[in-house]
């Protein structure tokens, strides 16, 4: 006799999610009170930034990882904007790098020392200025270097190339209301938006149009967010007409992303959008949580396909899987804490500790503290778990933002965590504007965030090389940039080994002084 099985077969069914020890957490810090629906929180594997309470304008704090404990009152803050700060978001390309957004209407993008701040940074790298209402959200481009994304309250929605700061598109009349949230695709081709105007919208930038449209994807009055899943589809957050809150996953553009357009190494073909699905009236899943009233902030796990979701003001933080059979958003499990939360920070997977099985973390914020939640899978062995960590999107980008704007599209540079990943070194960045240059040329922006061009060297010295981490297979390029790289290699292991086998005589000469010296011998 045989009995059908009862429990969907998951291996983050047991995820279990554990806030660290008191004094690893960040305390006595102001977290903002302004009305706003935003994380208030950005994490990197370098620093957290938290958006705080400031007198005679906005300010955020960036602290590095490890300064944990009692945040001083005359701890530095980031405090250049004349307004409160309503969003930020960390370079994908660059740790250092991190842009804001304001109600004075800006744009600013900031470089962070490489051990903290000791003093206040009022000086931006670069301010963005285009918006005639408080920009709410900034996000970057995943794959191209030094493309922002900024919308503001003017309901316009502006792309920038930070390092020329200059404004690349400018999309209006797309969204008759306010803009809620914005999510990237996994390749950077498309964006989609919640609308107060209860509509998501998926957005085409270098075309300028509207790709797919779903009105009314939830009833309620409330605000709502959507984000891109890997796959192309939409995860979407919101209220019914009753006030419940709900979760649906919407398939609006078939078509696989990631695909390289400039494929077999010809020249760049302009951007074609892929083909609509025709039904887009009912979602393929839809959930209803409870009748809480604060917004829900998703975050979403591209490697595991696992999404997590947290409510403004609630204590908690629900899981589900995202997978290819009915129905489609499959509960895991939830996170309960006695404390509120206020904001919420999501710290990337090159950032995660996978010695612990670790597949999320995440930085709650409360009114005076914030506390490091960590999601673990509980697994016996101590080996490198492969199916918990796929390769995972590095910090290396795939392409620059003039190849963006000329019709090349690509997925994220991808990293093994095996060896636990360690970052190439952080370049600063520097902005070339267009305006000074005085020659009728063109050329690309000089300086990017997070360049992978070592800086000039004298000549008495060998210059750097490109490559400061191991390779990861199926990363390197085809024909003469791949033999100019492994040329760089080898010639960097050569010098290494000389290096080595010198140090090496030097040791046996200094034995060979020891053991005469303590014979006796001068």
């Amino acid at each position: 006799m045989s009995f059908r099985k009862v429990v969907r077969q998951s291996k983050f069914r047991h995820v279990f999610g554990q806030p660290v020890k008191t004094e690893q957490c960040y305390d006595d810090i102001r977290v903002s009170r302004v009305t706003w629906d935003s994380t208030f929180c950005a994490v990197n594997p370098s620093f957290v930034a938290i958006i705080v309470e400031a007198s005679g304008g906005g300010a955020f704090l960036v602290l590095p990882l490890h300064k944990t404990g009692r945040i001083d009152k005359s701890y530095p803050t980031v405090c250049g904007h004349t307004g409160p700060v309503l969003d930020i978001d960390w370079c994908p390309h660059n740790d250092h790098v991190i842009a804001s957004g304001s109600e004075d209407c800006t744009v600013m993008v900031w470089q962070i020392p490489e051990n903290g701040l000791s003093q206040p940074l009022t000086e931006p790298v670069v301010v963005l200025e285009g918006h005639s209402k408080r920009v709410g959200i900034v996000t970057w481009h995943p794959t191209a270097r030094n493309v922002l994304l900024s919308a503001g309250c003017d309901n316009v929605v502006l792309i920038w190339n930070v390092g020329t700061a200059e404004e690349l598109y400018r999309l209006e009349g797309l969204h008759p209301d306010l803009i809620y949230s914005v999510s990237w695709s996994r390749d950077g081709s498309r964006f989609c938006t919640a609308c107060k105007d209860k509509s998501v919208r998926v957005i085409d930038p270098r075309r300028g149009t509207v790709v797919a449209e779903k009105e009314r994807a939830h009833e309620g009055a409330r605000p709502m967010r959507a984000i891109f899943l890997a796959d192309g589809k939409i995860f979407t957050t919101g209220f019914s007409r009753m006030s419940e809150r709900q979760l649906a996953l919407w398939d609006m553009v078939s078509g696989t992303p990631g695909v390289p357009r400039d494929c077999c190494g010809g020249p760049f073909v302009p951007h074609t959008p892929t083909p609509l699905q025709e039904n887009l009236e009912e979602p393929m899943g839809l959930q209803e949580l409870d009748s809480s009233n604060g917004a829900l902030l998703p975050f979403y796990d591209p490697d595991t396909n696992v999404v997590y979701v947290c409510g403004k003001g609630d204590s908690s933080i629900r899981y589900f899987e995202i997978t290819e059979e009915p129905p489609y958003i499959h509960f895991l499990n939830t996170f309960t804490s006695k404390e509120p939360q206020r904001g919420m920070g999501w710290m990337p997977k090159r950032g995660l500790d996978v010695s612990k099985c670790e597949i999320a973390r995440f930085y709650k914020l409360h009114e005076r503290k914030c506390e490091p939640i960590i999601m673990t899978v509980p697994r016996k062995s101590d080996l490198f778990q492969d199916d918990l960590y796929p390769d995972t999107a590095g910090p290396e980008a795939a392409m620059e933002a003039e190849e963006w704007v000329a019709g090349r599209t690509a997925g994220p540079v991808l990293v093994s965590l095996r060896q636990a990943y360690v970052p190439p070194k952080q370049r600063d960045l520097k902005v070339s504007r267009r305006a000074l240059l005085h020659d009728g040329r063109a050329p690309p922006a000089t300086v990017a965030t997070g360049a992978t061009t070592a800086p000039p060297t004298p000549p008495a010295a060998p210059a750097p090389t490109r490559l400061s981490t191991p390779l990861a297979l199926g990363t390197l390029g085809t024909g003469t940039a791949t033999g100019g790289r492994l040329e760089e290699v080898l010639q960097e292991v050569a010098a290494l080994r000389a290096l080595v086998a010198e140090q090496g005589q030097r040791i046996d000469r200094l034995e060979e002084q020891l053991s005469r010296l303590e014979n006796g011998h001068v």
